[in-house]
């Protein structure tokens, strides 16, 4: 079977890749980017350090800072009558996935008049501007994915936006940025990391390009992300961290996400839970149900992250594995739904919608055991009952 195989034209991994942006501009051919960010990117000062190495070359810009959490339709469609105002032939996001998310999306819908709930999955998003990521947290991996997830503002949908139009051209990838991330964002987008790259491995779409580098991404997150939370100035820990994070959206914009993401999506929009968080909710519950669709592979998995020895059956290995992911998730205060504030009414009642929410989304065909809405719905009381 052939693999299809996409990534950024263009990618800058280190310390001080941020700073190549007016270099990377000229190597694409572009000279209008119009800058995506939102209100705490600027506070801390960054956006104003990147107009000023634009400034410094002559290069024109303008900037968007309207990004909001979870972005939302309203925001990219504020996004869009800003890039209208000029003649801009880029868009350079900088800031985490809400941010990449929105100026893909910005980039995408360029020169679409439809509504964004028009070209969700499944159908695609397969050209538009050129898209330059700076992203300034470990986590989501979507400087280097075909994929975005908007909230349709008026139905809450969280929407799973898919094609070539929403990758990046371009990938700068700093450490250095996400030394000052808090120990919540470190712990949410780390688990984030680590479900996409177990999900790749694991999922129906898993590949050899793919399965060498979502091997490596949880090696080194199951390792380091600790140690970044517990010590956020550790630089050996950032830089690995952020390594993984790409590694991680390489590995599933390649090979896909599963059931996880599926059941994820829709917590985050009808309960406002930080995309990662609602990951980390879900990853020990759901891996255990679907451990039995390839025991061989999860059991890889667990060696890969140093839970089982290379000596253990696979049936002792996935044991090990759900137990780890379950320490990792306390050891990192990850809330349950009721802990975050959930009430168990609210929470049922929701959970018909966001059954098939999550089947919609296409991701749980992905998954080594696929789900019908039944299980999906016991899977979620199960995750309510963790």
């Amino acid at each position: 079977m052939t693999s299809n195989i996409n990534l950024p034209r263009i990618m800058r991994i280190g310390a001080e890749a941020s700073r190549m942006l007016p270099a990377t501009l000229k190597e694409l051919g572009l000279s209008r980017p119009l800058l995506v960010s939102d209100a705490f990117i600027v506070s801390l000062g960054w956006l104003e350090t990147l107009e000023q190495q634009l400034d410094k070359e002559g290069i024109f810009h303008r900037r968007f800072t309207g990004v909001v959490p979870d972005p939302t339709t309203d925001a990219i469609y504020a996004g869009l009558a800003v890039l209208r105002e000029n003649d801009h032939d880029c868009v350079v996001a900088l800031g985490g996935g809400s941010t990449i998310d929105s100026a893909k999306a910005i980039a995408a819908m360029a020169r679409r008049d439809q509504p964004i709930r028009h070209y969700k999955v499944p159908q695609t998003l397969d050209d538009g501007l050129p898209i330059i990521a700076i992203p300034t947290t470990a986590g989501t991996g979507s400087e280097t994915t075909r994929v975005a997830v908007i909230t349709d503002t008026e139905t809450q949908e969280k929407m799973l936006c898919m094609g070539l139009g929403l990758m990046p051209v371009a990938a700068l990838v700093d450490f250095e940025l996400t030394m000052t991330m808090p120990l919540r964002l470190t712990a949410d987008t780390g688990i984030d990391s680590l479900c996409h790259a177990l999900e790749a491995y694991v999922s129906r779409k898993a590949n050899p390009f793919t399965d060498t580098i979502a091997l490596a991404s949880m090696s080194a997150i199951a390792k380091h992300l600790p140690t970044a939370c517990k010590e956020p100035d550790n630089r050996e820990a950032r830089e690995a961290m952020m390594l993984a994070a790409t590694q991680g959206g390489i590995a599933f914009s390649n090979a896909s996400v599963t059931l996880i993401h599926g059941m994820s999506r829709p917590i985050g929009a009808l309960f406002h839970v930080p995309h990662g968080m609602s990951n980390a909710m879900l990853l020990p519950d759901i891996s255990a149900w679907s451990i039995s669709g390839a025991p061989a592979r999860y059991a890889t998995c667990a060696r890969a992250m140093q839970l089982a020895q290379a000596s253990d059956s696979d049936e002792l290995a996935n044991q090990k594995l759900v137990a780890g992911l379950r320490q990792l998730c306390a050891d990192l205060q990850v809330p349950t739904p009721a802990s975050f504030g959930i009430s168990k009414a609210q929470w049922h009642d929701a959970i018909p919608t966001m059954a098939q929410q999550a089947l919609d989304s296409g991701s749980p065909n992905n998954n080594p055991l696929i789900p019908d809405a039944a299980q999906i719905a016991s899977l979620y009381q199960t995750v309510w009952g963790s």
